[in-house]
């Protein structure tokens, strides 16, 4: 059900892209008109984030997913009708509203359903679903609008919602009913402010944040480059920008699947989460050779290169923060690190409109994606800590001492 509600959250706001291409001529759209509306999305995103956090770790998952969908599939649809950038906009928000309860709620079903030596292939499952829904969109998408028109596909899209609603209803998780989350409840969870002051947190939002921008810059400008720069066809659009996410989604499994295997076989999990995360987003460079060279083929194999290695990092960047966040702060902490990795949501179409309009072209734009690659891996290996549950009661308890030992020393 997670896997499947994936597929349609990726599809849905990749939808915009795809119809950008079609869309913003029709509706004379500029392209740094064009970046405000593919970053709208992310505002909303961004601080629907910690109220969705909050909500996941205090009521029934199964409800506070379903209304976010029922919010962003109704967006989806809705965008089938618009005339102007200001609708168009209000809709993006409230798609961005809705999608903020799905990361939160994925995290909190998982942290409390799986133990940490066996987070890696279910968030890789999970997280190809985001991949093969960008690849569907942009494959089926890319069909739709060439045949029928960038309407229709939007159309399309938001009706597969009130299916999945059905199923939902019908087969949802629910971990709150598991006796082993009622032990874990009855310990007090940390608040936010607790999850920011912990290091690794901060590790883990950088990192994230950093993958984010290069992840999302190409799930918001791929289709454009490929028909402005690369002058491809929207029919063949659909097929060739689809290949780089389904790439994405068979690393995201066979990496999570390898890095559950080796701590099953003793090796440490700090090692192997890092080292997957870190060499993932180094690979993923390759999409800024991809920009530069002329012959379309080499251009195309290095960006699947990139792609492939975004699947590697999703099977382990996840893992990280559930293993270190536990059961009674994974709602929470995944919130706060999505909302912090969102702000880079925003940032890159809005950067890469600017860039790809005062350049006229993608080259600088995928340099950019490339640099701060970098700067995630930096981040997983040297600023997160050992990928082990943090003991919250122990640091809070640490904390009182640490205060009380501090009001001594000053009446002293």
């Amino acid at each position: 059900m997670l896997l499947l509600a994936a597929i349609l959250n990726s599809a849905d706001r990749t939808s915009l892209s795809i119809a950008a291409p079609q869309l913003s001529a029709e509706l004379h759209f500029s392209p740094v008109e064009m970046g405000y509306l593919l970053s709208s999305f992310f505002w909303t995103y961004a601080v629907g984030q910690f109220v969705a956090g909050w909500f996941t770790d205090r009521f029934p998952v199964k409800w506070v997913f379903a209304v976010g969908f029922v919010i962003w599939s109704g967006a989806t649809f809705c965008t089938g009708f618009v005339a102007g950038v200001t609708s168009l906009f209000v809709l993006r928000l409230l798609l961005g509203a809705g999608e903020s309860v799905a990361f939160p709620a994925y995290s909190k079903i998982f942290a409390s359903e799986f133990p940490p030596a066996r987070q890696g292939l279910p968030n890789a499952i999970l997280n190809s679903g985001t991949k093969i829904g960008a690849a569907f969109g942009i494959l089926v998408g890319g069909l739709l609008i060439a045949a029928h028109g960038w309407r229709a596909m939007f159309f399309v899209l938001g009706g597969f919602g009130v299916l999945f609603l059905i199923l939902w209803f019908m087969f949802a998780p629910q971990p709150e009913r598991k006796p082993r989350q009622r032990a874990d409840s009855s310990q007090a969870g940390p608040s936010f402010s607790e999850i920011l002051r912990t290091r690794d947190a901060w590790g883990t939002f950088i990192g994230s944040g950093c993958y984010t921008y290069a992840y999302f810059f190409g799930l918001t400008w791929l289709p454009s480059y490929l028909v402005q720069q690369r002058h491809i066809s929207l029919a063949n659009m659909g097929v060739l920008g689809a290949l780089p996410f389904w790439g994405a989604a068979v690393s995201a499994i066979v990496a999570g699947y390898i890095s559950d295997s080796l701590i099953k076989k003793g090796h440490s999990a700090t090692a192997v989460r890092k080292s997957f995360v870190a060499a993932g987003l180094v690979l993923s460079v390759a999409a800024y050779p991809s920009a530069i060279v002329e012959d379309l083929t080499a251009s195309l194999i290095l960006l699947n290169i990139a792609y492939v290695a975004f699947g590697i990092v999703v099977s382990n960047h996840w893992a990280i923060s559930q293993t270190l966040a536990g059961p009674l702060a994974a709602g929470r902490w995944s919130g706060a690190q999505n909302c912090l990795g969102a702000v880079t949501g925003i940032i890159a179409p809005i950067a890469s409109g600017y860039i790809v309009q005062l350049t006229g072209n993608y080259s600088l734009a995928f340099l950019v994606m490339a640099v701060l690659a970098l700067v995630g891996a930096v981040a997983y290996v040297f600023v997160v800590g050992a990928v082990a549950p943090i003991d919250w009661q122990a640091r809070r308890s640490q904390t009182l001492r640490n205060i009380k030992q501090n009001q001594t020393s000053e009446r002293l």
